[in-house]
């Protein structure tokens, strides 16, 4: 894989190292402000339990976020982009049932989303309670404030903000190494915790470790957003940063154990959070403010990687399709509003329904050991058939991820009850979209028949000379789906010679062709009959919001230009009074006919489908098309016709 063609992925300064930090580590940065408190909550403090969760905690990192995600999963870069849905990209060819896991994956991702910047921020706010004349402060009003207000700007974008991003999370990760030393220097016995001893007698030896690996897992769920941020920092970048990153997140993990461990045998946290505990107290506000702040970091790159992801989604027939704004002029930072609502209801459900952020640690991570398993499942291929490394070191490699991975699962199973299966349930609803909408497509695409061009050459020609006939559009506009250049669907002939013909100069064929490769921006011409009959394709990369009207008219204009297919010389419906092109767009909608009948599959799928359809935007505005140059038609779509009906007829 070569890098992304901006250059970003060769190019390392100390700007684009200060940009990785802001962008890429905002979830996964943040997780100290509650695993330890997680791990160890009220249970009796003991030096199997603390250096145990240490070194389970060290190891976990190590093999998942470093091993997993650094070394091997940065790899399968799409052109420079990465997530779920850029590795489905490069290896969909490679499986033809890879796309049921990509959908559980991608959904599990966005639902366990829903709780990230919950928990995070109010982990960070809950330290005003240490504050005294604090203590009893309500902070659910607070952490409502914050969410509502991030979700509310992202409208105008984050470019004015995002140049402090990277300073930001600088000086939390200092700050996160100051004082996990401070607290070393007093405990430096913390070092021995790195042993895996430690981690193999905490799980087999400790009442309930298992159980609390549920807690352990939470300092790497921030790695699947790590490598769907990919696209915007590049290989090199992460893998640079990710040294100082871990480095200063180990340094802060043992400082809070080293402080838990110095409480004495058999004492409590008694609700403390060691996060706050190890900031000396004239510290305080100042670091629950950086706190909150590198609170807010992550979940702006939390919500920022959700539009991503739908609009990828969209892209590759997963998703309905929904409006997709640019806010600013900041190349790849999009603005989708039916997200931006369905998170923000979500985040502010969850801060209610679990009330305080110790609630949440409860059921957070159990969705996001699903995606990583699919990711895990989806590398295997790449690995072996992209890659084509030997199937001996591919094989116990992805063998040993996925114990791993899934020994985490069963041990978050224990959050099912707790609040684990309403990011479930969630995950469901957003599988069950993707599903109905990708196999409703597919149902609606192998029902549409096509036709050979060559058969209507000569009714096309003589109906573009007929003077009998009303001009309806010098240029005539059909979106097609047809792949092969002397193909259109049925449904387009049947609208330009049925009922009343549609007369045209010069009929276009346009067929906007998604790739697997994110930014790819080309096209071709073929020249089906002189000057009257044109097919164009225009390859669109699947991270590309399409503007199809827009590159119509650029390669029109191209072509006239370079007096190709003799365009320059014929008139182009431009008049004295108006000196626009004459060009009219033919948009054919499917709905679902009445007189199909259905099993109970069928019928939800093919229902859902055109349900989620009414719900979506049109297609001339997903196209990128102006509603003044387009003329929208319907065609039924008969899935399956309802039996012959007999009818008997009653003599009066």
């Amino acid at each position: 894989m070569t890098g992304h063609k901006n250059g970003i992925n060769d190019k390392v300064t100390l700007g684009t190292l200060l940009v990785a930090l802001g962008i890429i580590y905002g979830d996964i940065g943040t997780s100290p402000l509650y695993v330890l408190k997680a791990i160890v909550g009220e249970k009796a403090i003991t030096e199997t339990l603390v250096y145990g969760g240490i070194s389970c905690v060290f190891w976990t990192i190590t093999f998942l976020t470093t091993l997993k995600y650094i070394v091997l999963t940065l790899r399968a870069d799409n052109h420079g982009e990465g997530g779920i849905f850029s590795l489905y990209a490069l290896v969909r060819r490679y499986g033809k049932f890879l796309i049921f896991p990509t959908m559980i994956g991608a959904a599990t991702m966005l639902a366990d989303g829903m709780i990230t910047p919950p928990i995070s921020v109010s982990s960070a706010v809950e330290g005003i309670t240490n504050i005294k004349a604090l203590e009893s402060l309500p902070t659910v009003p607070i952490v409502i404030a914050i969410l509502s207000a991030l979700f509310f700007f992202q409208r105008f974008g984050t470019h004015k903000v995002g140049g402090t991003f990277g300073p930001a999370m600088l000086i939390w990760f200092t700050m996160l190494s100051t004082l996990g030393i401070s607290q070393i220097i007093q405990h430096p016995q913390i070092f021995k915790a790195l042993n895996p001893v430690y981690a193999f007698d905490f799980l087999v030896n400790y009442p309930g470790g298992f159980a609390l690996l549920g807690g352990v897992f939470l300092a790497t769920t921030g790695a699947e957003a790590l490598y769907a941020d990919l696209g915007h920092c590049g290989i090199k970048n992460i893998r640079i940063t990710w040294a100082g990153v871990k480095t200063a997140l180990l340094l802060n993990y043992m400082g809070q154990a080293a402080w838990i461990i110095n409480l004495g045998e058999n004492a409590t946290l008694d609700g403390r959070n060691p996060f706050y505990e190890i900031m000396p107290s004239w510290f305080l506000i100042a670091g629950i403010i950086i706190a909150t702040f590198a609170t807010i970091i992550a979940s702006q790159a939390m919500i920022s990687g959700s539009y991503t992801l739908i609009s990828e989604a969209m892209s590759l027939n997963f998703w309905p399709r929904v409006a997709v704004r640019q806010p600013s002029e900041v190349k790849g930072q999009i603005y989708i509003p039916t997200i931006n609502l369905l998170l923000w209801i979500g985040c502010v459900f969850m801060v209610l329904h679990f009330d305080d952020s110790t609630k949440m640690e409860a059921a957070y991570g159990l969705a996001i050991t699903i995606t990583m398993l699919v990711t895990t499942y989806l590398l295997s291929y790449y690995l072996r058939f992209r890659l084509k490394w030997n199937e001996f070191f591919v094989y116990p490699l992805i063998l040993f991820f996925a114990t791993v991975e899934t020994t985490f699962f069963f041990a978050n199973a224990n959050k099912f009850s707790e609040g684990g299966y309403i990011t479930l349930i969630i995950a469901l609803g957003f599988i069950f979209v993707m599903y109905s909408v990708y196999y409703g497509r597919k149902i609606r695409n192998r029902l549409t028949k096509f036709v050979d061009i060559g058969k209507y050459v000569k009714i096309l020609q003589e109906l573009s000379a007929d003077e009998n006939i009303p001009k309806y559009a010098t240029h005539l506009i059909y979106l097609t789906k047809a792949d092969f250049r002397h193909q259109v669907e049925q449904k387009i002939i049947k609208s330009i010679l049925a009922k009343k013909p549609k007369r045209a100069d010069v009929y276009w064929f346009v067929h906007l062709n998604r790739t697997d490769e994110p930014h790819t921006l080309s096209y071709d011409v073929s020249e089906l009959v002189d000057d009257t009959i044109i097919k164009v394709n225009i390859n669109v990369g699947f991270r590309i919001q399409p503007r199809t009207e827009l590159y119509f008219k650029k390669i029109v204009k191209d072509l006239v230009i370079n007096k190709e297919l003799n365009l320059h010389i014929r008139p182009d419906g431009s008049t004295k009074y108006n000196n626009q092109p004459d060009f009219k767009f033919v948009v054919i909608e499917r709905f679902l006919s009445v007189e199909n009948e259905f099993s109970m599959h069928q019928g939800l799928l093919l229902n859902s489908y055109f349900f989620f359809k009414r719900l979506s935007i049109s297609d001339e505005r997903y196209f990128g098309l102006d509603k003044s140059d387009v003329e929208l038609e319907y065609s039924p779509l008969l899935y399956h016709p309802a039996d012959e009906i007999t009818l008997k007829r009653e003599d009066k």
